[in-house]
């Protein structure tokens, strides 16, 4: 077999050690080298330096959870690395050392047999931290939020059957009151503001319940948890905008699509890029972000398959702006979702705004052009004849005979 690079290297990596095995091509035999380091700062640039003396030009690592990040960050300046899908090199059954995963993944890397995994410039992967930092902490929120209307349901309070979001400003204050030991149901209503005001009997009724000790103490730990989340979101969101300074052109770029807002556009950033060099086609960019059907053909019939894995932050975004985009109208993106609903339902319908909105991402970042939205009555000019069809079948039971004539404007 063809030998690619003669000076390799093969990582398995852990979470305390890495064995490492290098592979010295000469004219008539391979020499082999293994040896194990540490994890630690001091025990990786011992390895990059031992890697530099033996002129090691290419680096195999699997990608092992979060454990391949040091020895990635330490070695990508003096070697091409490569990170590795572990289902893509699974060794023999039955022969399973770590000496022998690394002398295993040498000898892939050396004939060229792996295939390596996108992994983004420093700067993006800073802002990929920060990004995905930020939606585990909204999550968090939200769980909060969760469980403030948990304990007053428990204290027999319905004030989330009145109102529509028990953090904002009128429901906030009425908490407060409650937390305060306030007891009068018309004190504390008379907190609604604005159109709640027009609820002020239905929210009397609601606060109305037994309110213990305990619940007032979990409703204060709760809201200052609350607080203190929504000031850790504003802090991170600071940090995130001064980092996608490179990048506003592509960020504004995003917010020219329907549903793509601050947000969801330094998201999309972080987790794809802007240079769609890295990518031959929007085709491998939905299959990379999982928003594609599966592959699976047998016996000349290709069968029914499910999405295909991706990258689990970019794909909820993208569902995230594809719900968004469904409440929205007059945009073809809305109409595209309710065209498709009809005949697949909600989810598969997202699915496919979702795989839109990625195509139109990757040849807006390639070609530096804003989006331009077809209209929401596009299927309807494309496909006249069959918008008639579907209206002349609707009226002939009716009763109805029914001739088309063109009208002069046409």
């Amino acid at each position: 077999m063809q030998v690619v690079y003669e000076r390799c290297a093969g990582v398995d990596v852990h979470q305390r050690t890495v064995v490492v095995t290098v592979l010295l091509t000469g004219p008539e035999q391979v020499e082999k080298h293994t040896r194990t380091f540490g994890t630690m700062t001091a025990d990786l640039l011992e390895l990059s330096a031992w890697l530099a003396a033996l002129g090691v030009t290419h680096v195999a690592l699997e990608s092992t959870g979060v454990y391949w990040w040091p020895v990635y960050n330490l070695l990508e300046e003096g070697v091409t690395l490569l990170l590795v899908n572990p289902r893509h090199m699974k060794a023999v059954p039955g022969r399973k050392t770590d000496v022998k995963d690394s002398e295993w993944l040498a000898d892939l890397l050396r004939h060229g047999l792996l295939r390596a995994s996108f992994v983004p410039p420093q700067p993006i992967r800073a802002l990929r931290e920060l990004t995905r930092y930020r939606k585990r902490l909204i999550q968090e929120r939200a769980q909060q939020a969760n469980r403030l209307q948990k304990v007053l349901e428990a204290a027999n309070i319905k004030l989330a059957t009145v109102a529509s979001d028990v953090l904002g400003t009128s429901a906030r204050e009425m908490v407060e009151a409650l937390i305060a030991g306030e007891t009068d149901v018309a004190v504390i209503a008379a907190h609604a503001r604005s159109r709640m005001r027009a609820k002020i009997p239905q929210l009397q009724r609601a606060v109305t319940g037994r309110l213990q000790p305990h619940h007032r103490f979990l409703l204060r730990a709760i809201l200052t948890h609350i607080d203190f989340l929504h000031m850790a979101v504003s802090h991170v969101t600071q940090e995130i905008e001064q980092r996608l300074l490179p990048y506003e052109d592509a960020v504004r770029l995003l917010q020219t699509i329907p549903g793509i807002q601050a947000s969801a556009a330094a998201t999309i950033v972080a987790e794809i890029v802007v240079d769609m060099a890295r990518f031959p086609s929007a085709r491998h960019l939905a299959s990379w972000a999982g928003v594609c059907p599966g592959n699976k053909q047998s016996g000349g019939k290709r069968m029914a398959e499910t999405t295909t894995k991706g990258s689990p932050w970019l794909r909820a975004m993208l569902g995230e702006i594809a719900w968004s985009i469904s409440h929205t109208r007059d945009n073809y993106l809305a109409a595209q979702y309710r065209r498709l609903s009809k005949r697949l339902g909600p989810h598969k319908a997202a699915v496919a705004v979702a795989h839109s909105v990625l195509v139109m991402i990757y040849y807006m970042l390639r070609n530096h052009t804003p989006y331009t939205d077809l209209g929401a009555d596009y299927f309807d000019r494309v496909d006249t004849a069959r918008l008639e069809q579907h209206h002349v079948r609707r009226l002939e039971p009716l009763g109805y005979t029914v001739t088309l004539t063109p009208s002069s404007s046409s």
